[in-house]
């Protein structure tokens, strides 16, 4: 398999996006850029800067400080995986926190937000072998990709995941709040003016309610041979 493609993997919002890519990656040797992390990175930072809240949003001095943001993926041999970075500092922990999952939807909505990743992003693809998870990879930062996939399940599906997830993390959280952070984002993500979330024509959709990680990963390792073979 020496032909290198794009795999561009997009879908709502806790359907294990993130974990199919990372294994896709690692199975065919390509580079993983979890697009997501990255706007999950600048929410942090307007978080910390007190740039967004409950009630607020200053996102004129956000867009102001997009160029104090740099954000970097550093190989973690013990984890198998690119930790995210902000301006030196490893924020991977803190990115996944329901804080952060709160706000992410409407930081990532801002157009000037979306261009400068977008650009990060095909500079770090422009040579191929490469998988993203996002939002609107296929629709708009590689719409000639190779392979394209939508991921969905039910939202009590992705809710219970996630909850569990925080759970093993040591969070108190509460289910119901969960879920309908799930539901708020689906409907934040699919209806934006820059780059809602929409399955292109040419995607093919993976509705994981009820697949195992196992049964997902060797249907869509098969996919992405059959693409690399033609």
């Amino acid at each position: 398999m020496d032909k290198k493609i794009i795999i561009a993997i997009d879908g709502h919002s806790s359907t294990g996006k993130s974990t199919l890519a990372k294994q896709l990656a690692k199975a065919l040797n390509y580079i993983y850029i979890d697009t997501g992390a990255m706007y999950r990175a600048v929410t942090y930072y307007a978080l910390q800067n007190g740039l967004i809240g409950k009630d607020f949003f200053n996102k004129e001095q956000l867009i102001k400080d997009l160029d104090k943001i740099k954000i970097d993926f550093r190989y973690n041999p013990e984890l198998g995986f690119a930790e995210v970075y902000l301006n030196g500092k490893n924020i991977e922990d803190k990115i996944r926190q329901m804080e952060v999952s709160n706000f992410v939807s409407e930081v990532s909505a801002v157009p000037e937000i979306r261009e400068k990743l977008v650009a990060q992003q095909r500079q770090i693809a422009q040579n191929k072998g490469v998988v993203l998870d996002g939002r609107d990879i296929g629709s708009v930062v590689f719409p000639n990709a190779e392979l394209k996939i939508f991921m969905t399940a039910s939202p009590e599906v992705r809710a219970r995941r996630r909850f569990d997830e925080l759970l093993a993390k040591g969070e108190n959280v509460d289910y119901n709040e969960v879920l309908q952070n799930v539901i708020q984002r689906d409907k934040t993500d699919s209806t934006r003016s820059a780059s809602p979330l929409v399955k292109t024509d040419d995607a093919i959709e993976l509705d994981n309610s009820n697949m195992s990680r196992e049964e997902q990963f060797d249907l869509v390792l098969n996919w992405t041979k059959e693409k690399i073979n033609n």
